[in-house]
């Protein structure tokens, strides 16, 4: 009979404690114990699962003097598996114990029957098991362990932010932690806080490899391990402490069934999470089919990290991906491009199918689908993978949401990167958007060139859609800067230029809606039914295009002297561009109301109400009306003071003041 200590351990080192704790999991663990003699701790490597097993075994043996006996798996050798049940079985025979096997993924497919047979030969025992992939015997409770939480993703990594601001995400606690213990010399502040949060947002609160970065705090700091790691995962996490990272993987990958290595290789190529029906649809095919991918898939989920806000998606974490790209590049054949392609057009349909929701009325539904999707969307506008044609393509599609939805600096970028490998001449719709996407954030100042450069690729492409949407363009911006007879005749031309049946990019309900503001600013005292706005009889409903006819009608009602009217309308247009996410629309119709507030005397609230969209007018706007009178009401400080409250609020917290 041999001796359970030559292959287990009754403590547990010192170093393994964690600075960042899971109180609410340990707890949970503790009583799922209590409730059944099989607990199985699954996720990843690096999320956890033995931290949490050494807190709960710490607990329990606090409360209750638990007998505990702990077995590493992961330095066991196969050659030692038969011998480390048979010394356990004889050597924990009649005992009350808590066993605790550590990392049963590496006992591949065996691990569920050693379970079973210590669980049947050790009735007193209970079991603590950490694992990659649930061992699915029967009464087994599994707990998923989750990632540390997250701070928010900063728009730019590069900027100051409020370090106050993500001092409550544990990943940033313990980064910062372990960073302080790599370079003493090293705080957390406003100037490198946001470039902390994107770090621990990119290694996906993973603790391990958190840990492993501010290992490297000496060397990198955050905004330079950031570049290094997005560049090159592998690199940036191999060496020292991180070749337990790239172990892991390539452990991981060999224990798996051939129908799960090859799975694992072709999950790469998604940026962000995915469901079941997107691994059938991009890597069901070969000798993987769809429905052997999606069984692949279920036994694999433990071992990824599930999406919290979509119940059913998984990703994989950032290390792992990195990893699986490699071998799924080495593979040979073209089962790699293969993937690629698959991916490309799953991203073409989608996009497709949004705009056609877009078109059809169901806005809110198009944009909240995008963004879902807008990890894998980003990737498939690549152009140095999909090439610069099909990038354009579907940057194109998704018009909408760089206009429409708030995201014009990324629209842009997606654009320029893609127009800049495309050999000339240029396509005609991409340089309309990259056109309006920089009249929003720049001016005028690039946008000429963009214009005069779109309409005559237009022309020689035989385009008048095209040729209609860089007059609305040219009338937008002489709206912005206040020339509102150039306005009324460049939307004019856009709706006589308009092919019906039109079907990608902004329709006639926009082109109308535009028209009806800019005749409300040059003759707010005609009479607008000689002037068709949106929906006509039989037409398609256009929620986006029904916020700037609000607006327009705000306007009207407001030069007429009707402000409870024109408040009405304005926050109706706001009520939409709010919940699209339509940043430019929200500042000029935000705007629009505090020019209506500073007219009641209500001055404060007006001049908060300018801050808090500061951020977001367009480039060529000339400064908003209300400012005339502010300056006159207000004083200075007044004015500045009120201001810098409406940025720090923002629009979404106080435009519910209204």
């Amino acid at each position: 009979m041999g001796d359970p200590e030559a292959c287990a351990r009754r403590t547990v080192p010192a170093e393994l404690s964690d600075v960042v704790g899971r109180d609410r999991e340990t707890a949970a663990t503790a009583e799922l114990l209590a409730a059944g003699r099989l607990v199985t701790l699954t996720g990843p490597a690096g999320i956890g699962k033995t931290r949490l097993a050494v807190r709960t075994v710490r607990a329990l043996t606090t409360a209750d003097g638990a007998d505990t006996v702990w077995v590493e798996l992961s330095t066991l050798p196969e050659s030692r598996w038969a011998v480390m049940e048979h010394e356990l079985v004889h050597g924990l025979d009649g005992r009350e114990v808590l066993l605790v096997l550590d990392g049963c993924e590496q006992l591949g497919d065996k691990a569920a029957r050693v379970v079973a047979d210590l669980m049947a030969w050790l009735p007193r025992a209970r079991i603590l098991a950490t694992s990659q992939r649930r061992l699915d015997l029967p009464g087994e409770a599994e707990l998923a362990v989750p990632p540390l939480s997250l701070p928010a993703e900063p728009p730019d990594p590069a900027a100051r932010q409020p370090a106050a601001a993500i001092v409550g995400s544990a990943a940033v606690r313990l980064y910062e932690e372990r960073a302080r213990g790599a370079d003493p010399l090293f705080e957390l502040t406003d100037a490198n806080a946001a470039a902390v949060a994107a770090l621990c947002r990119a290694l996906d609160g993973i603790p391990g490899a958190l840990e492993l970065a501010a290992g490297r705090a000496h060397r990198y700091p955050p905004l330079e391990a950031l570049r290094r790691l997005t560049a090159d995962p592998l690199t940036f996490l191999a060496g020292g402490a991180g070749r337990a990272t790239r172990v892991d993987a390539e452990r991981t990958h060999r224990l798996a069934s051939p129908a799960e290595r090859l799975l694992w290789e072709r999950l790469s190529v998604f940026a962000g999470p995915f469901d079941a029906a997107a691994v059938a649809d991009v890597c069901g095919f070969g000798e993987l089919t769809p429905d052997t991918a999606a069984a692949a898939l279920a036994r694999l989920a433990p071992a990824l990290l599930a999406d919290e806000e979509r119940p059913g998606r998984h990703r994989l974490p950032l290390s792992v991906r990195a990893h699986a790209a490699m071998r799924l590049a080495r593979r040979p054949g073209d089962d790699g491009t293969t993937v690629a392609l698959r991916h490309q057009e799953r991203c073409r349909s989608l996009a497709e199918r949004a705009a056609r929701l877009w078109r059809g009325g169901a806005q809110s539904e198009a944009r909240t689908l995008v963004l879902a999707e807008l990890p894998e969307l980003r990737a498939a506008m690549n152009p140095l993978a999909v090439g610069s044609g099909a990038a354009l393509e579907l940057a194109v599609t998704l018009w909408f949401l760089w206009s429409a939805c708030g995201l014009p600096a990324e629209g842009r970028c997606h654009l320029e990167r893609a127009l800049a490998l495309h050999p000339r001449p240029r396509p005609a719709r991409a340089l309309w958007l990259t056109a309006w996407l920089t009249a929003i954030l720049d001016g005028t100042s690039g946008t000429d060139p963009l214009l005069v450069e779109a309409w005559s690729a237009a022309v020689r492409e035989g385009d008048d859609a095209c040729l209609a949407r860089l007059a609305h363009v040219r009338g937008t911006i002489a709206l912005w800067e206040r020339r509102h007879e150039s306005a009324v005749a460049e939307y004019r031309e856009a709706l006589e230029l308009l092919p019906a049946g039109a079907e990608s990019g902004p329709g006639r309900e926009v082109f109308r809606a535009a028209l009806a503001l800019a005749l409300a600013h040059a003759d707010p005292l005609a009479d607008p039914s000689t002037e068709p706005l949106v929906d006509p009889p039989g037409g398609r409903r256009d929620p986006w295009a029904r916020s700037w006819a609000s607006h327009a009608s705000a306007v009207r009602l407001a030069h007429q002297g009707r402000t409870d009217a024109a408040r009405t309308e304005v926050l109706r247009a706001l009520e939409t561009q709010s919940a699209l996410g339509d940043r430019t629309g929200r500042a000029l119709s935000a705007e629009l109301l505090a020019e209506l507030e500073a007219g009641q005397g209500r001055y404060a609230r007006s001049a908060r109400l300018l801050g808090s969209v500061s951020g977001a007018r367009p480039a060529a706007a000339r400064p908003p009306r209300a400012l005339d009178v502010l300056g006159d009401r207000m004083s200075e400080q007044e004015l500045r003071a009120a201001y810098a409250e409406g940025a720090r609020i923002g629009p979404r917290a106080l435009l519910p003041e209204f």
